[in-house]
């Protein structure tokens, strides 16, 4: 009854703004609201308990259930609502073994003299190792020279306006100071 008292006293301040007439029109819609909300305030009386929505379910000790309803219901505000790239650089699909390693994200770990030539032992940001030799294809290049100190990568990328770019990139088992890894 409160509830339609106060649509009523809305209703009649609403015209009085627009300057409509406030004595017979804003009574009949009163009235009018005070009816509809006197059926429904019966309609419910006679139906039995209807279960509490989501939003209005109180976060409450005894029911175990009543904190994950409501949480279900809200969205954690700290998370970005559209999700760029993972930190992890990893988003792209890449191929299996070498063919997926690339040049920016490559560790080398060491050098080894073979009777075949030089081979390195490199890793990737998920600590998988592989052995890789002069003249192998990776992802975005290839391997150029491998030393007793390091590997030097030929990468091959687009700049912003889609021109591929070549550049030498040379990775040290030791960084020496001053050099990236």
């Amino acid at each position: 009854m409160k509830l339609a008292k106060a649509s009523a006293n809305l209703i009649v301040v609403l015209a009085a703004s627009l300057g409509l007439a406030a004595g017979g029109w804003a009574q009949q819609a009163q009235g009018a609201a005070a009816k509809r909300l006197a059926k429904k305030a019966k309609a419910a009386s006679s139906k039995p308990a209807e279960p509490v929505a989501k939003a209005d379910v109180s976060t409450d000790a005894s029911s175990p259930s009543a904190k994950k309803e409501s949480t279900a219901a809200r969205r954690d505000p700290f998370l970005p609502l559209v999700y760029g790239k993972k930190a992890g650089g990893g988003t792209e699909n890449l191929p299996p073994g070498k063919a997926g390693l690339v040049v920016a994200t490559v560790k080398v770990d060491g050098t080894v003299r073979s009777g075949n030539g030089m081979i390195a032992l490199v890793s990737n940001p998920e600590q998988r190792v592989y052995f890789i030799r002069e003249g192998d294809r990776l992802y975005d290049g290839s391997v150029e020279k491998i030393g007793l100190d390091g590997v030097t990568f030929r990468e091959v990328s687009k700049d912003a306006f889609g021109k591929s770019v070549e550049r030498e990139v040379t990775k040290r088992i030791y960084a020496s100071a001053g050099e990236q890894q």
